[in-house]
């Protein structure tokens, strides 16, 4: 087998040959194509084509050629004879290797086996590929590799692709959502001079013009605010944040947000709205509301796992009752020293002896009711401890009017229905007890010379994404 260094050398080769033969071996426009797809959908034996792509596979046998070419949409299968490209051409193949990407014209026929197929009666090359791209059958077995070149990964991966177009989907779908109930899209700077709307550790950058640092956003929630406070009622962002942190496969430090938030509306609006959004959304662009799953493997090293059910309605149950139904009836009436003992004797929660009691209980909800729920749960009315800035639920002030939306056993969104009193909202700021950013998406209030409509209901869904 050649190693790298020989396949590279005869690509070189082959790219000098293709200048010597007065070629451009990195092409010109080539506009007018079909896709792939467009070819096979709009099939029609011996109608004309024109189509582009990067060779994939080649099989030469003796005056006949069978290749395959790819774009984003799919794959075509193209033939070429000798006699219908002409000799000159038809000696394009022996120059060209699998990844170039080539244009040609023809006509579509089926083969014998079925396969809708190109039979070229032109050929050119539109790019040169000089180095080798992985096997079609073995794909990118690296893992690292995959996740740092995610290119080279979407050449060989139609998965890969599939993740990609479906992503920009659905952002087209998420937009025409909140355009059709009359949000307004907006952008806020990324650059601010506070690290503001999160608890978060930010990305510092310096401003040469003004000689100030600035902070690269955490979170838009601050402008957002404003906004409100200017006169908007419904506004939302699809918004790119930075936040200084770990990696992780569910933390990047760069990632995708969706805030929104809703004048005259309650929390409990708001929760309807997202279960709409996920489930319209979700119907568009993959057809069905159950989500996920997979089968068993054949040697039973992977079980088999149900998809997600997205069929709404979804249900809503208080924080306080999800933790005493995994946690014990008695939680929330015996002492700080018997919840942390039950912790490490029976619940098998791992606890920090810095924790506050809040924290040891949100300890517990987090690894026995979240990580365990797998179909949408909206957690509702959360300790005000661990969102300050919440407004205070009227029938009991120790629980807050939020909702977590949880799926797949993790926080997809949440939702406040926003403090607007001045002097709750800096005695929470003085005292806030919570340091972790995922619980935090709410903490910042508007100027304390101004006030937002009451009542304000805000969202928020993050997604990572590199």
């Amino acid at each position: 087998m050649e190693d790298e260094s020989e396949l590279l050398a005869l690509r070189r080769a082959r790219l000098d040959t293709w200048r010597e033969m007065g070629i451009d071996p990195f092409g010109e426009a080539f506009p007018g194509a079909e896709t792939c797809a467009q070819a096979i959908a709009n099939y029609a034996d011996e109608r004309p084509v024109r189509i582009a792509g990067r060779l994939i596979s080649k099989r030469e046998m003796g005056k006949n050629v069978f290749a395959h070419i790819q774009d984003e949409t799919g794959k075509l299968q193209v033939y070429a004879q000798l006699q219908g490209l002409g000799e000159t051409k038809f000696k394009y193949w022996k120059l060209l290797d699998i990844g170039d990407f080539i244009g040609g014209e023809g006509t579509l026929f089926t083969t014998k086996t079925g396969e809708k197929t190109a039979k070229l009666t032109d050929l050119r090359i539109l790019s040169k590929s000089l180095r080798p791209i992985p096997s079609q059958w073995y794909g990118l077995s690296d893992v690292e590799q995959r996740y740092r070149q995610r290119y080279v990964d979407m050449i060989v991966s139609e998965d890969a692709r599939k993740v990609l177009l479906k992503r920009s989907q659905i952002v087209k779908e998420v937009r025409r959502f909140f355009e059709e109930r009359d949000f307004t899209e907006v952008e806020t700077p990324m650059m601010q001079t506070i690290a503001g709307g999160a608890a978060a550790r930010p990305f510092v950058t310096k401003h040469n013009a003004l000689g100030i640092d600035l902070y690269m956003r955490i979170a838009p929630e601050l402008y957002l605010k404003r906004l409100l406070v200017g006169g908007m009622t419904k506004v939302f962002e699809i918004n790119r944040n930075f936040r200084n942190e770990g990696i992780s496969r569910r933390h990047n430090p760069e990632f995708t947000m969706l805030e929104a938030y809703w004048a005259y509306a309650d929390f409990t609006a708001m929760s309807q709205l997202v279960e709409d959004l996920i489930t319209t959304v979700a119907q568009k662009v993959i057809g069905t509301l159950q989500v996920g799953g997979r089968a068993a493997s054949e040697d039973g090293t992977v079980p088999a796992l149900a998809p997600i059910d997205l069929s709404p309605p979804w249900p809503r149950k208080p924080y306080r009752e999800l933790v005493k139904s995994v946690a014990g009836g008695d939680w929330f009436t015996i002492t700080d020293t018997e919840r942390r003992t039950r912790c490490a004797e029976k619940l098998h929660v791992e606890i920090s002896p810095a924790m506050q009691d809040f924290e040891v209980t949100n300890q517990v909800f987090e690894k026995l009711v979240e990580a365990k729920t797998r179909n949408p749960l909206f957690v509702t009315h959360l300790p005000k401890e661990l969102v300050p800035l919440a407004k205070q639920n009227s029938a009991d002030p120790s629980v807050v009017d939020v909702f977590e939306l949880i799926i797949a056993g993790q926080e997809v969104a949440l939702a406040t229905a926003n403090s607007t009193t001045l002097s709750s909202n800096a005695s929470a700021l003085r005292n806030k007890p919570v340091k972790r950013s995922k619980i935090l998406m709410r903490i910042s209030s508007p100027p304390s010379n101004t006030a937002c409509p009451p009542p304000v209901a805000s969202a928020s869904a993050s997604t990572v994404s590199s």
